[in-house]
């Protein structure tokens, strides 16, 4: 069974603070796990689950900055980051904040101050995997159209009209209404605002062929709905 309970991951070389950090987030019944430098973290194969990473600036090895940046890129690509630092300045947290940290702490921290920030981390990632999964969705669901009916979805989306999308195209104006009534009825689309938003929402995944014209092929996507904080849902897709 897939746990989407929130965990917390604690990555700082002082073995008092994972504990402290991990009994308080016990004592308010969320999950954590601990590890003693950024190295032992990303050989770990980590569950998929909603949370944050908790991070030391200066630690043996790559700091927490460091590290930072190889998550903007890694498989943890877009996991919050909550920094704890003894030795921060404003610099480093001006850089840590730029590169997109919920919050740059000092040690000794307080509890509440750093449970708020923890509630806040976890709230984006949960909102950034919902949104994760619909566009999944429409990518999977995109997937099943021709390579025709991709480039009338394009068309339409940019808003041509059914005579100017089969001038482009070559076809009867016809053809065009019947790839555009395969496509309404395949990505499970009400009506043309509908497919617009469907169009805006994977348009940014999908390649860019120089001439313009729709894509053949789709990202792989293996995805799941995300449940929110406090439970499970189940979605329909």
């Amino acid at each position: 069974m897939e746990n989407d309970d929130p965990l917390i991951i604690v990555v700082d070389d002082d073995d008092a603070i994972r504990d402290a950090v991990a009994n308080l987030l016990a004592s308010v019944g969320i999950d954590a796990i601990g590890f003693g430098s950024p190295a032992e973290a990303e050989k770990a194969s980590l569950p998929d689950r909603p949370g944050c990473f908790i991070l030391d600036v200066r630690m043996p090895g790559a700091s927490g900055l460091d590290f930072q940046r190889q998550l903007c890129t890694g498989p943890g690509r877009g996991k919050p980051v909550i920094f704890l630092t003894a030795h921060g300045d404003i610099p480093m947290s001006v850089q840590a904040m730029k590169a997109g940290a919920i919050d740059f702490l000092t040690k000794p921290f307080r509890d509440q101050t750093l449970l708020d920030a923890i509630q806040t981390a976890i709230a984006r990632d949960c909102t950034q995997r919902r949104a994760s999964w619909i566009c999944n969705g429409h990518l999977e669901r995109f997937s099943a159209l021709t390579p025709r009916e991709r480039e009338v979805m394009q068309h339409v989306a940019m808003g041509r009209l059914n005579k100017q999308i089969a001038y482009d195209l070559g076809i009867t104006e016809v053809t065009v209404k019947l790839h555009r009534s395969n496509v309404m009825r395949k990505m499970n689309l009400a009506s043309a605002s509908d497919l617009v938003r469907s169009w805006e929402t994977i348009a940014p995944h999908l390649p860019r062929p120089a001439d313009g014209r729709a894509v053949s092929d789709v990202p792989k996507i293996a995805a799941r709905p995300p449940a929110p904080i406090g439970g499970r849902a189940a979605y329909a897709t």
